[in-house]
C-alpha cells in the first residue's frame, strides 16, 4: 500500500484512497448482509501447521536514525526486532525500491541491513519487491528510472528478470536469502508504467509476461541454488483479489504459492465477517495459500506531531474503539478470521513507525503514529503486541 511517509515515505492516504476508488476493471461486489459485530461466532478450522504473525518493520532503521527510542511496558528501552520477537512475532516484512533517490532507505543496503536484524533474531522474512523507485500500489506502478526508456518487452523482461535473481543471489551469498518474496506489492494495476500517462486499464498480456518472468527469476534461482523460496502475488482488498486472480488465472499466471491481502477495512467493501468467506474462495478457486500482509487499525485519534495520520474517525468499524484494547481486539479477531477461512497469517504494516523530529514530504513527524503498537506520549509498548500470542488462537 502507499503510504506518506518520512524522508521515506510516500503518501498512504492517497494509496488508500486508490484501493478504494481506482482500481482498475473493478468488478461489482454485494453488499455485506453480515453485520460487523465482533462477537459472531466462527467455525473451528484445522489449524495451518504454521501461523505466521508478523509486522512490516521497514521503517525501523530510519525512525532510530532520527533518534525514535522503543520501550517495553516496564519504560525500559529495547531493541525492536528483538521485542517483537520476545513477544511472538515470527515474521518480519521488508520493503524493496529499485533505485530510489529522494531517500536512504528502502534500498539494497538498507534491506539487507534490516532482514540481518530479523535473521539475527530467528525471524523468518517476507521480501516486498516494489519494482518502483518509490511506493507501488493500486493507483501507482511507476517503472524504475533505469528502465523507464525500454520500450521492448523482451529487453523489459530481461531487465525484470536479472533484476530479481541478482537480488536474491545477492541477499544469499550474505546469508540474507528472504523465505518468501512477492512478486510486486499491491499490483492491482498493471505493473511497470510509465510515469505520465499511466493506464487504469490492464493490458493483461503484457502484464502477465511481466509477472511470469518474475516468478520464473525465482523459480530458476531456487532451483540452481537449491534453496526454497516461496513466491506471493499482492492484491489490496480481498474483493479485488477474487476478480483480479479470476482475470490472471485465465490469462495464463504461471505458478506461484501464496496470495497476500491488504485488508484495511477503511478502504474494503468487505466487513471483517466476510474475511474468512472470501479466503476460503480464493483458497478453493486459485489453490493457493492465503495470508494477510497488511492490516492496521488506530488506538487513538489524537495526532503526535505535525504529520496528519493516515488512519482517522472513518477508520473506525463497528464493535472496535480507536483505543489500545479496541486495536488488540481488532488484531485478535482479525487473526481468528483468518484462521476460520484458512488463511496461514497476518502482518502488520508498520507498527513501529513512531513519531519523530525526521519529516516526511508532507509534514514533520509520522502519519502512522496513532496506529503504532507504542504510545506516542510514553514510547512504551501497548496491548496490540498481544496478538502475537497464540494461546489467543
Amino acid at each position: 500500500m502507499k503510504r506518506t511517509c518520512a524522508f521515506l515515505f510516500s503518501s498512504f492516504l492517497i494509496v488508500a484512497i486508490g484501493c478504494s476508488s481506482s482500481d482498475p476493471e473493478n468488478e461489482p461486489v454485494p453488499p455485506n448482509p453480515d453485520p460487523e459485530s465482533p462477537n459472531n461466532p466462527e467455525p473451528e478450522p484445522e489449524p495451518a501447521a504454521t501461523l505466521y504473525l508478523g509486522a512490516d518493520l521497514s521503517y525501523v532503521n530510519e525512525m532510530q536514525d532520527c533518534g525514535g527510542v522503543y520501550k517495553n511496558e516496564n519504560d525500559q528501552e529495547v531493541d525492536p526486532y528483538e521485542f517483537f520477537t520476545d513477544k511472538g512475532a515470527n515474521l518480519v516484512r521488508i520493503r524493496l525500491w529499485h533505485s530510489p533517490e529522494w531517500t536512504n532507505y528502502s534500498n539494497f543496503q538498507d534491506v539487507s541491513k534490516s532482514i540481518a536484524r530479523a535473521k539475527n533474531e530467528g525471524l523468518k522474512v517476507l521480501l516486498d519487491f516494489h519494482y518502483s523507485d518509490t511506493w507501488a500500489d493500486p493507483s501507482h506502478q511507476t517503472i524504475p528510472k533505469a528502465w523507464k526508456d525500454i520500450t521492448d518487452i523482451e529487453i523489459l523482461k530481461d531487465s525484470l528478470y536479472n533484476y530479481t535473481y541478482s537480488t536474491l543471489k545477492k541477499l544469499s551469498d550474505a546469508s540474507l536469502l528472504p523465505e518468501i518474496v512477492q512478486i510486486g506489492n499491491e499490483i492491482n494495476r498493471e505493473i511497470l508504467q510509465p510515469a505520465e500517462n499511466p493506464s487504469d486499464n490492464i493490458n493483461w498480456d503484457r502484464n502477465i509476461k511481466l509477472l511470469n518472468t518474475g516468478i520464473k527469476a525465482v523459480k530458476d534461482f531456487s532451483t540452481a541454488e537449491n534453496k526454497e523460496v516461496g513466491i506471493m502475488l499482492h492484491i489490496a482488498q480481498p474483493e479485488h483479489a477474487l476478480w483480479w486472480f479470476n482475470e490472471a488465472n485465465d490469462r495464463g499466471i504461471s505458478d506461484f504459492d501464496w496470495i497476500g491481502l491488504s485488508y484495511y477495512p477503511k478502504y474494503s467493501t468487505y466487513g471483517l465477517n466476510r474475511i474468512p468467506e472470501a479466503i476460503q474462495k480464493l483458497k478453493t478457486d486459485f489453490g493457493k495459500r492465503v495470508m494477510i500482509v497488511e492490516t492496521a487499525y488506530p488506538h487513538t485519534l489524537e495526532n503526535a506531531d505535525a504529520a496528519n495520520n493516515n488512519l482517522g474517525e472513518a477508520a473506525l468499524i463497528n464493535g472496535y474503539a480507536a483505543t489500545p484494547e479496541g486495536q488488540k481486539n481488532y488484531m485478535v479477531d482479525l487473526v481468528k478470521k483468518t484462521i476460520a477461512g484458512g488463511g496461514e497469517g497476518v502482518v502488520y504494516w508498520e507498527p513501529a513507525w513512531i513519531s519523530t523530529n525526521c519529516s516526511t514530504p508532507w509534514g514533520q513527524g509520522s502519519h502512522w503514529d496513532n496506529a503504532t503498537f507504542f504510545d506516542a506520549n510514553t514510547d512504551k509498548a501497548l496491548p496490540a503486541f498481544d496478538f502475537y500470542d497464540t494461546s489467543n488462537y
